[in-house]
Protein backbone atom coordinates (compact mmCIF):
# COMPACT_ATOMS: atom_id res chain seq x y z
CA UNK A 1 0.00 0.00 0.00
CA UNK A 2 1.54 3.28 -1.06
CA UNK A 3 0.08 7.19 -0.70
CA UNK A 4 -1.44 7.14 -4.26
CA UNK A 5 -3.33 4.12 -4.55
CA UNK A 6 -5.72 4.33 -7.20
CA UNK A 7 -4.58 7.94 -8.10
CA UNK A 8 -3.67 8.84 -11.57
CA UNK A 9 -0.72 11.45 -12.49
CA UNK A 10 0.41 12.49 -15.71
CA UNK A 11 3.94 13.64 -15.95
CA UNK A 12 5.43 15.58 -19.31
CA UNK A 13 8.83 14.52 -20.21
CA UNK A 14 8.44 11.21 -18.20
CA UNK A 15 11.16 9.23 -20.66
CA UNK A 16 14.00 10.02 -18.34
CA UNK A 17 15.71 11.67 -16.31
CA UNK A 18 13.37 14.13 -13.36
CA UNK A 19 10.37 12.48 -15.22
CA UNK A 20 11.51 8.94 -15.18
CA UNK A 21 12.21 8.87 -11.51
CA UNK A 22 9.27 10.45 -10.43
CA UNK A 23 7.44 7.95 -12.45
CA UNK A 24 9.50 5.05 -10.73
CA UNK A 25 8.70 6.71 -7.24
CA UNK A 26 4.99 6.87 -7.80
CA UNK A 27 4.25 3.41 -9.37
CA UNK A 28 6.22 2.33 -6.21
CA UNK A 29 3.64 4.23 -4.20
CA UNK A 30 0.44 2.76 -5.73
CA UNK A 31 -0.27 5.12 -8.86
CA UNK A 32 -1.70 4.63 -12.14
CA UNK A 33 0.98 6.91 -14.36
CA UNK A 34 1.12 8.37 -17.81
CA UNK A 35 4.55 8.82 -19.17
CA UNK A 36 3.96 11.45 -21.37
CA UNK A 37 6.61 12.33 -23.72
CA UNK A 38 7.92 12.88 -27.55
CA UNK A 39 10.69 10.44 -26.69
CA UNK A 40 9.07 7.48 -27.61
CA UNK A 41 11.44 4.63 -27.48
CA UNK A 42 12.78 5.62 -24.44
CA UNK A 43 9.28 6.31 -22.76
CA UNK A 44 7.48 2.96 -24.01
CA UNK A 45 10.54 1.07 -22.59
CA UNK A 46 10.17 2.91 -19.20
CA UNK A 47 6.30 1.79 -19.42
CA UNK A 48 7.00 -1.31 -19.85
CA UNK A 49 9.63 -2.00 -17.16
CA UNK A 50 7.33 -0.21 -14.42
CA UNK A 51 4.77 -2.93 -14.54
CA UNK A 52 0.58 -2.69 -15.30
CA UNK A 53 -0.02 0.54 -13.69
CA UNK A 54 2.13 2.71 -16.32
CA UNK A 55 1.41 3.60 -19.19
CA UNK A 56 3.07 5.77 -22.11
CA UNK A 57 1.45 8.55 -24.70
CA UNK A 58 2.74 10.23 -27.51
CA UNK A 59 2.80 14.05 -25.72
CA UNK A 60 4.24 17.24 -27.74
CA UNK A 61 3.27 19.99 -25.05
CA UNK A 62 3.22 22.50 -27.54
CA UNK A 63 0.17 20.88 -29.19
CA UNK A 64 -2.98 21.79 -27.97
CA UNK A 65 -4.43 18.16 -29.96
CA UNK A 66 -1.84 16.43 -28.34
CA UNK A 67 -2.80 17.04 -24.78
CA UNK A 68 -6.22 16.89 -25.50
CA UNK A 69 -5.53 13.12 -26.74
CA UNK A 70 -3.74 12.43 -23.47
CA UNK A 71 -6.39 13.75 -21.04
CA UNK A 72 -8.92 12.68 -22.65
CA UNK A 73 -6.72 8.99 -21.95
CA UNK A 74 -6.39 9.74 -18.36
CA UNK A 75 -10.46 9.98 -18.57
CA UNK A 76 -10.77 6.61 -19.63
CA UNK A 77 -8.22 5.50 -16.80
CA UNK A 78 -10.24 6.65 -14.50
CA UNK A 79 -9.54 10.67 -13.88
CA UNK A 80 -6.49 12.70 -12.77
CA UNK A 81 -5.39 13.23 -9.42
CA UNK A 82 -2.44 15.01 -10.49
CA UNK A 83 -0.05 16.67 -12.97
CA UNK A 84 3.69 17.02 -13.28
CA UNK A 85 4.79 19.86 -16.04
CA UNK A 86 8.42 18.69 -16.40
CA UNK A 87 8.76 18.65 -19.97
CA UNK A 88 11.98 21.41 -20.76
CA UNK A 89 14.54 22.18 -22.91
CA UNK A 90 17.73 24.18 -21.96
CA UNK A 91 20.05 25.41 -24.53
CA UNK A 92 22.60 27.82 -22.94
CA UNK A 93 23.45 30.57 -25.41
CA UNK A 94 24.69 34.34 -25.37
CA UNK A 95 22.47 37.12 -26.20
CA UNK A 96 23.91 37.62 -29.26
CA UNK A 97 23.85 34.37 -30.66
CA UNK A 98 19.98 33.82 -29.34
CA UNK A 99 17.62 34.30 -32.28
CA UNK A 100 13.98 34.60 -32.90
CA UNK A 101 13.97 30.90 -33.30
CA UNK A 102 15.50 29.74 -30.32
CA UNK A 103 13.81 32.12 -28.06
CA UNK A 104 10.49 30.75 -29.67
CA UNK A 105 11.62 26.94 -29.23
CA UNK A 106 11.87 27.60 -25.44
CA UNK A 107 8.64 29.47 -25.49
CA UNK A 108 6.64 26.69 -26.71
CA UNK A 109 8.05 23.65 -24.57
CA UNK A 110 8.90 25.72 -21.12
CA UNK A 111 6.15 28.11 -21.09
CA UNK A 112 3.19 27.47 -23.64
CA UNK A 113 3.22 23.54 -22.45
CA UNK A 114 2.99 24.37 -19.40
CA UNK A 115 0.38 26.92 -19.96
CA UNK A 116 -1.68 23.72 -22.00
CA UNK A 117 -0.91 21.35 -19.54
CA UNK A 118 -2.41 23.68 -16.82
CA UNK A 119 -5.37 24.68 -18.85
CA UNK A 120 -6.45 21.27 -20.48
CA UNK A 121 -6.16 19.20 -17.25
CA UNK A 122 -8.15 21.59 -14.84
CA UNK A 123 -11.27 20.18 -15.86
CA UNK A 124 -10.80 16.66 -15.53
CA UNK A 125 -8.43 17.34 -12.17
CA UNK A 126 -11.91 19.41 -10.84
CA UNK A 127 -14.15 16.32 -12.45
CA UNK A 128 -12.26 13.92 -9.90
CA UNK A 129 -12.37 16.09 -6.90
CA UNK A 130 -9.50 18.45 -7.30
CA UNK A 131 -5.64 17.53 -6.96
CA UNK A 132 -2.23 18.66 -7.36
CA UNK A 133 -0.44 20.00 -10.48
CA UNK A 134 3.57 20.49 -10.00
CA UNK A 135 5.76 23.18 -12.58
CA UNK A 136 9.17 22.26 -12.63
CA UNK A 137 10.62 26.04 -13.16
CA UNK A 138 14.46 25.76 -12.18
CA UNK A 139 16.81 28.47 -9.73
CA UNK A 140 17.08 30.42 -13.08
CA UNK A 141 13.23 31.56 -12.54
CA UNK A 142 14.28 32.68 -9.30
CA UNK A 143 17.44 34.59 -10.28
CA UNK A 144 19.35 35.69 -13.61
CA UNK A 145 22.40 33.16 -14.88
CA UNK A 146 24.35 34.65 -18.05
CA UNK A 147 23.87 32.79 -21.51
CA UNK A 148 20.80 31.26 -21.19
CA UNK A 149 18.54 34.63 -21.81
CA UNK A 150 15.93 32.43 -23.56
CA UNK A 151 15.48 29.23 -20.92
CA UNK A 152 15.32 32.09 -18.09
CA UNK A 153 12.71 33.82 -19.42
CA UNK A 154 10.36 30.84 -19.90
CA UNK A 155 11.04 29.55 -16.44
CA UNK A 156 10.57 32.76 -14.64
CA UNK A 157 7.04 32.97 -16.68
CA UNK A 158 6.26 29.44 -15.25
CA UNK A 159 6.62 30.58 -11.44
CA UNK A 160 4.22 33.65 -13.16
CA UNK A 161 1.46 31.49 -14.29
CA UNK A 162 2.20 28.92 -11.04
CA UNK A 163 0.79 32.13 -9.24
CA UNK A 164 -2.00 33.11 -10.98
CA UNK A 165 -3.04 29.64 -11.64
CA UNK A 166 -3.17 28.64 -8.02
CA UNK A 167 -5.35 31.26 -7.22
CA UNK A 168 -7.75 30.85 -10.01
CA UNK A 169 -7.87 27.17 -9.34
CA UNK A 170 -8.26 27.28 -5.67
CA UNK A 171 -11.92 26.92 -5.67
CA UNK A 172 -11.95 23.97 -8.05
CA UNK A 173 -9.85 22.16 -4.73
CA UNK A 174 -6.70 22.19 -7.26
CA UNK A 175 -3.10 23.56 -5.77
CA UNK A 176 -0.71 24.57 -7.99
CA UNK A 177 2.98 25.06 -6.94
CA UNK A 178 6.58 25.42 -8.65
CA UNK A 179 9.88 23.38 -7.77
CA UNK A 180 13.27 25.10 -8.97
CA UNK A 181 16.07 22.83 -9.09
CA UNK A 182 19.47 24.44 -9.28
CA UNK A 183 22.21 22.28 -10.42
CA UNK A 184 20.54 18.36 -10.97
CA UNK A 185 22.52 15.44 -12.78
CA UNK A 186 20.75 14.63 -15.86
CA UNK A 187 20.78 14.33 -19.38
CA UNK A 188 20.07 17.78 -19.72
CA UNK A 189 23.83 19.69 -18.50
CA UNK A 190 25.18 17.62 -21.75
CA UNK A 191 24.81 21.24 -22.51
CA UNK A 192 27.69 21.87 -20.24
CA UNK A 193 31.68 20.95 -20.37
CA UNK A 194 32.05 18.47 -17.46
CA UNK A 195 34.69 20.79 -16.05
CA UNK A 196 32.04 23.51 -16.04
CA UNK A 197 30.06 21.77 -14.07
CA UNK A 198 32.75 20.92 -11.91
CA UNK A 199 33.28 24.31 -10.82
CA UNK A 200 29.89 24.61 -10.37
CA UNK A 201 29.33 22.04 -7.96
CA UNK A 202 32.18 24.01 -6.25
CA UNK A 203 30.12 26.57 -5.50
CA UNK A 204 27.29 24.75 -3.39
CA UNK A 205 27.64 25.00 -0.20
CA UNK A 206 26.11 21.14 0.07
CA UNK A 207 29.05 20.54 -2.27
CA UNK A 208 27.21 18.37 -4.45
CA UNK A 209 24.74 18.31 -7.48
CA UNK A 210 21.72 16.93 -6.79
CA UNK A 211 20.11 14.35 -8.31
CA UNK A 212 17.08 13.22 -10.11
CA UNK A 213 15.58 11.21 -6.87
CA UNK A 214 16.08 14.35 -4.74
CA UNK A 215 13.96 16.23 -6.98
CA UNK A 216 11.16 13.55 -7.44
CA UNK A 217 10.88 12.89 -3.86
CA UNK A 218 10.18 16.66 -3.31
CA UNK A 219 7.28 16.54 -6.45
CA UNK A 220 5.68 13.44 -4.62
CA UNK A 221 5.14 15.34 -1.41
CA UNK A 222 3.62 18.65 -3.46
CA UNK A 223 1.39 15.96 -5.37
CA UNK A 224 0.38 13.96 -1.90
CA UNK A 225 -2.18 14.91 0.39
CA UNK A 226 0.21 15.67 3.19
CA UNK A 227 0.72 19.14 1.48
CA UNK A 228 -2.85 19.58 1.29
CA UNK A 229 -2.55 23.26 2.59
CA UNK A 230 0.29 24.09 0.37
CA UNK A 231 -0.89 25.90 -3.12
CA UNK A 232 1.27 28.91 -4.86
CA UNK A 233 4.42 28.44 -3.28
CA UNK A 234 7.85 28.36 -5.08
CA UNK A 235 10.23 26.00 -3.62
CA UNK A 236 13.99 25.71 -4.39
CA UNK A 237 15.62 22.43 -4.49
CA UNK A 238 19.31 23.82 -5.13
CA UNK A 239 21.66 22.42 -1.98
CA UNK A 240 21.56 26.27 -0.94
CA UNK A 241 23.22 28.08 -3.91
CA UNK A 242 20.42 30.40 -4.71
CA UNK A 243 20.62 31.42 -0.52
CA UNK A 244 24.12 32.61 -0.97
Amino acid sequence: MGRFNNKTVLITGAARGQGAEEARLLVAEGARVMLADVREEEGRALAASLGARAVFQHLDVADQASWQSAIELCENMGGLNGLVNNAGIYRPTAIQETDAALMQAHFQVNQLGVFLGVKTAAPLLKRTNGGSIVNISSTAGLQGIPNAIAYVGTKWAVRGMTKAAAIELASSNIRVNSVHPGLIDTEMLGARSREDLERRSALIPLKRMGTAADVAHLVLFLLSDESAYISGAEISIDGALSSL
